[in-house]
């Protein structure tokens, strides 16, 4: 059967609804004390929390700033992380877990004060947050989160009840969290730390980073940046050493945007529990109020049918929420830790190098949380939190999770080697279409556009050598393993890979 096509401006409403940003690309060598890799919501706040203390920084930004996946968020400002609590409480223990409560209040806190300090125009509002279940085993999940919470202090209460517009089992709710336009929040960060010896530069791929005895060379497509320390927050540091490709790995999720009367739509901020859960809120725009819904989340490069997982989420909002048309739609990509902790620290013991990753879809706290942690460090300062989130703690291979991803990287390594081993004509390529051929004894990935035109490239991938897989709805090759993501022309789109893919020559 024909499916319908995709509806909705495939783009990110908080890039479609900021300005472009006209930051330099670096042009000459540059020297201050500390350089940051990546321009998102980590590399942002650890270089305006710095700038404040008096240190000269340098944001290098492959592409735009705040355009990666700090612009494709769902931006919830929340301390309630869907159900984790419970969780930390049973395998670290009572301490470590109101360590993660405490910062990730404090992270939302110190989001509250930039705004507020700033004066910064970014639709900021506190709104509740909800976990919610629909089925009893998970009505069960939400009492214990709210148990596990109200041990840890934390702003809970348990409702039989929510604004939403159809029934639930029941909900935990945490009072006075936030939500907000992340893009507005950060290009004005961004501006902000410009100027007296600091700079932002757009448009410059680093390609190495070189650790020298009493200094930092970052080297670019465009020149170096000599630093004392440098930080690197590329969502997945695109260095390998520290092995954060192995501890964590990477997810895809998909959310779609429509206009919905102010009278039917939900107030506050929701996520469901469960499998197959959705997130849920709403944001002020020019053409009315925005419901942003999001869900059909995999494991990158493990489903090719990625229009399907926007089918599903579309579904999901038309029979709850009646939405007719669709306005927005995209999707992003977070990497996910294997013990829930997210990796804030040193890349090695000694190093002077830091990264921040493995998020695990709550970057808005998260990536805040790292901009405290990392400036403390660089300054020298007693940070309480760094320890539970140290980068080179010990990471358990052996949990359920952590075996599962390893056995599924292995497999795709050597497994997906086996497909597309025929040799195929590339005119056998319809329209639209993409394909793994082998030709001359070359793997390679082959997409035919709009216009007849194809696009062949290596299919293996120039992080470590697995085979991309193809993504429909985002005309991309994916890498399964650990996440690197190229367009049909063999740009590197994410990282940890930093090399483009070899494009095939008839």
């Amino acid at each position: 059967m024909l499916m319908n096509s995709l509806t909705g401006k495939p783009i990110s409403f908080w890039i479609d609804s900021s300005s472009d940003t006209t930051f330099p690309a670096l042009s000459h060598d540059v020297t201050v004390d500390v350089a940051i890799v990546g321009g998102g919501i980590a590399g942002i706040t650890t270089a305006m929390l710095l700038k404040k203390m008096g240190k000269t920084v340098a944001i290098v930004e492959s592409k735009k700033i705040a355009a990666g996946v700090s612009g494709h968020t769902t931006a919830k400002v929340t301390s309630l992380h869907q159900l984790i609590y419970s969780d930390l409480l049973k395998n670290l223990g009572f301490e470590k877990a109101k360590v993660y409560a405490e910062s990730n209040q404090a992270a939302l806190e110190r989001v509250a004060k930039f705004v507020n300090d700033e004066q910064i125009d970014c639709d900021f509002s506190r709104r509740s947050a909800y976990t919610f279940a629909e089925s009893e085993q998970e009505f069960k999940r939400v009492e214990q989160e709210y148990e596990a919470a109200l041990k840890l202090n934390l702003p809970a209460h348990f409702v039989p009840d929510t604004p939403l517009p159809f029934p639930v089992k029941g909900a935990i709710r945490f009072d006075h969290q936030a939500q907000f336009h992340p893009r507005k929040y950060l290009l004005h960060l961004a501006k902000s730390i410009q100027g007296d010896g600091s700079c932002v530069f757009e448009d410059t791929k680093v390609t190495n980073v070189e650790e020298e005895k009493t200094f930092c060379q970052v080297m670019t497509d465009r020149g170096t940046v000599l630093a004392k320390q440098v930080v690197v927050t590329t969502h997945l540091p695109i260095l390998d050493s520290g092995l954060f490709f192995a501890k964590t790995y990477p997810k895809r999720s998909y959310i779609v945007g429509a206009i919905i009367d102010p009278d039917r739509a939900p107030e506050g901020m929701f996520i469901g529990s469960g499998k197959s859960y959705f997130s849920i809120r709403t944001t002020p725009s020019t053409k009315g109020l925005l419901l942003l819904v999001g869900g059909g989340g995999h494991k990158v490069g493990e489903v090719s049918d990625t229009e399907e997982q926007y089918r599903m989420v579309e579904d999901y909002a038309r029979n709850r929420f009646g939405i007719n048309t669709f306005d927005y739609r995209w999707s992003t990509q977070d990497m996910v830790s294997f013990d829930q902790l997210p990796y804030i620290g040193q890349l090695t013991p000694k190093s002077k190098i830091y990264v921040a990753t493995g998020f695990s879809l709550w970057g808005m706290t998260k990536g805040t949380l790292s901009g405290m942690i990392l400036s403390d460090l660089i300054l020298g300062n007693t940070n309480a939190w760094a320890s539970l989130y140290d980068s080179t703690r010990v990471t358990d291979f052996a949990t359920p999770t952590a075996v599962k991803q390893t056995i599924s990287v292995g497999v795709h390594w050597l497994g997906d080697r086996l497909k597309g081993l025929s040799s195929h004509e590339l005119s056998d390529i319809a329209i639209g279409e993409a394909k793994l051929v082998t030709i001359e004894g070359e793997k390679l990935a082959a997409y035919r556009d709009s216009e007849g035109v194809v696009h062949t490239v290596s299919a293996v991938c120039s992080h470590l050598g697995c085979i991309v897989a193809w993504n429909n709805a985002e005309k991309s090759w994916d890498c399964p393993c650990h996440g690197s993501r190229f367009n049909c022309k063999g740009k590197v789109l994410n990282a940890p890979s930093i090399k483009d893919l070899g494009v095939y020559s008839m």
